[in-house]
């Protein structure tokens, strides 16, 4: 007779800990909270705590502390309803795809940058296809020395979808066992081109794939909106209204709802705040297979496949090498939300086609962390953090409550046409900007710790996508500091020399780190600090609290610009 081995009694690790009370807690917050306060200005216990509480956009509220729940949601599985643990459990081998973005319009190029790839531990291929990508022509060449039965191929487009799937199309029909995405997304290259919602071709692509299981025909692509300055509970909300306007469409042509729903894929922008990256991936599965349970697709198949892209959005023109640091935080942030597939952009994006070495960072940033960290060897490593759970359930509300207000508009290619979505982005953009004039959303390398004397990066230039007046440009978050930069190369190429003001260091307490601050302050724009008055056009005064006009919560870019302007920088 077999004997099971007795089971390990579980580690009390806190056992030893006395216990504590929230009030107790409360005190202690206070304590630190008020040291340092004159004691007419301390904070009561609850006020202290109330002092330490931080905001994300989307109105998410961030706690000092989370602590369990008397009433906690139930967890759930990986595979199961709700999906918020993940869409399956993780192979620890392969956890998600490495998919690496190809977007070089030269065909042999990007034929021979594919097999670099997928010699050196990418798993699956993806071409942008269109005037700002690779030409449709071009589709199987580039695809030539891929083995489609191992490495899947999806194709993304704003300006020429139908082309770009029949390119990928008829590469991968002729394998049985190739598996992909066709990329078909009409409102999403509605909402980047400004043209009209076109679903027509859609029943098409669904029907012909019948016979081609792994081969999907439709992918959600989300980061319009957020590279367009939408928040992140946006961004889910509208993919959720996305999603349901294809599924809509297509049952009204006579495709199964069941079928067209296993024809969806989303891709998705994953930031550098890890944590709400994680939470925005988990949210979108919980919130996805509660409209599929709705429309009555059966539980195995309601589990969202989710594709995650580095956000171009946080990536910097300037000091670009802190976008591998960006990049390595929002992986992460991917990868513990439970990502099938995810794409870290190179760090030198900004300034044009990357090169063979950032391309190998790139794909090399997801690679050791799934190999080296350990991360890829725990499915869904953040479920049962209070504080995760407890940002998924904010991020699940608030963006079924934006997908709501989407439905009451008529649906996602309504809201997009009558200008309901390009409003809402606007108001979530100019928020954001003010955060970040005043620095109190910070870019390093950018608006804090910038770099002097930079050689700006040599790339060849992208071509540019042509979009209608109402078309939703991406914008990125370190631009309004980089247009300060510019003005002030223009002004060095004018004078021999970079603008100039005068800083020099003040009789007060802590001269020399006052000074510094300043300095780096100027830096932000390419402004060079200089002791002496007469080598100058404008003077940093001073007085016992320190430089005038440089004050905490300032807005940076417009002290910035007024200064350019009494320079001379051309605007």
């Amino acid at each position: 007779m077999t004997v099971a081995p007795k089971r390990p009694a579980a580690m009390a690790l806190a056992a030893h800990f006395p216990e504590r009370t929230q009030e107790q807690w409360r005190e202690l917050v206070g304590a630190v909270v008020n040291k340092g306060r004159p004691e007419d200005e301390h904070l009561s216990g609850e006020a202290a705590v109330a002092s330490m509480h931080s905001h994300l956009e989307g109105g998410l509220d961030i706690q000092p502390l989370y602590t369990k729940p008397s009433a906690a949601t139930p967890l759930g599985l990986p595979g199961a309803m709700p999906f918020t643990r993940g869409r399956a459990l993780r192979d620890a081998d392969v956890p998600w795809d490495v998919r690496q973005l190809h977007d070089d319009p030269d065909a042999p190029t990007t034929r021979k940058l594919v097999l670099a790839d997928l010699e050196n531990g990418v798993t699956s291929v993806w071409l942008h296809v269109g005037a700002d990508g690779l030409a449709p022509a071009h589709v199987a060449e580039a695809l030539a020395d891929v083995r489609l039965d191992l490495a899947p191929v999806v194709v993304s487009s704003w300006d020429d979808q139908i082309a770009a799937a029949d390119a990928l199309y008829a590469v991968l029909s002729g394998s049985p066992a190739a598996s992909g995405n066709l990329g078909h997304d009409p409102i999403g290259a509605a909402a980047r081109t400004g043209r009209p919602v076109d679903l027509e071709p859609l029943a098409e692509a669904v029907r012909r794939l019948v016979d081609h299981g792994e081969v999907r025909a439709i992918t959600v692509d989300a980061r319009v909106h957020t590279d367009a300055g939408a928040t992140v509970t946006d961004e889910i909300g509208f993919a959720l209204a996305t999603g349901v306007g294809y599924l809509r469409h297509l049952e009204a042509e006579g495709v199964d709802v069941v079928e067209a729903f296993r024809h969806i894929d989303f891709r998705v922008s994953a930031s550098a705040d890890q944590f709400l990256t994680a939470a925005a991936l988990r949210a979108l599965r919980r919130t996805w297979a509660r409209i599929g349970e709705s429309v009555g697709v059966p539980e195995q198949l309601r589990g969202a496949r989710t594709h995650a892209v580095t956000s171009r959005r946080m990536f910097t023109r300037d000091d670009a090498w802190t976008n591998i640091l960006r990049s390595t935080l929002a992986t992460f942030g991917a990868s513990i939300g439970g990502a099938d597939a995810i794409t870290v952009l190179p760090f030198d994006t900004v300034s044009g086609l990357p090169t063979p070495f950032s391309r190998r960072v790139a794909r090399n940033t997801q690679i050791l962390l799934a190999e080296e960290s350990n991360v890829a060897r725990v499915t869904d490593p953040a479920g049962g953090s209070w504080y995760v759970e407890t940002l998924t359930d904010d991020v699940a509300k608030a963006a079924w409550s934006a997908f709501q207000d989407v439905e009451a508009e008529g649906g996602m290619a309504d809201a997009l046409a009558n200008g309901t979505v390009a409003q809402r982005i606007s108001t979530a953009r100019a928020e954001r900007v003010s955060s970040l004039a005043t620095r109190s959303t910070p870019i390093t390398g950018v608006s804090t710790f910038p770099l002097a004397g930079e050689t700006p990066m040599a790339r060849v230039p992208r071509a540019e996508l042509a979009v209608q007046a109402n078309a939703l440009v991406p914008q990125r978050d370190s631009a309004i500091f980089e247009a300060l930069r510019d003005r002030s190369a223009a002004y060095a190429t004018e004078h021999g020399h970079a603008p100039r003001v005068a800083v020099p260091t003040l009789d007060v307490p802590r001269a020399a780190d006052r000074r510094v601050d300043a300095v780096n302050l100027l830096t932000v724009a390419g402004i060079e600090a200089v002791e002496a008055e007469g080598e100058s056009a404008a003077v940093l005064s001073g007085s016992d609290t320190g430089y005038e006009g440089v004050t905490a919560g300032m807005d940076v870019v417009a002290f910035l610009s007024a200064l350019l302007d009494e320079i001379g920088a051309p605007a």
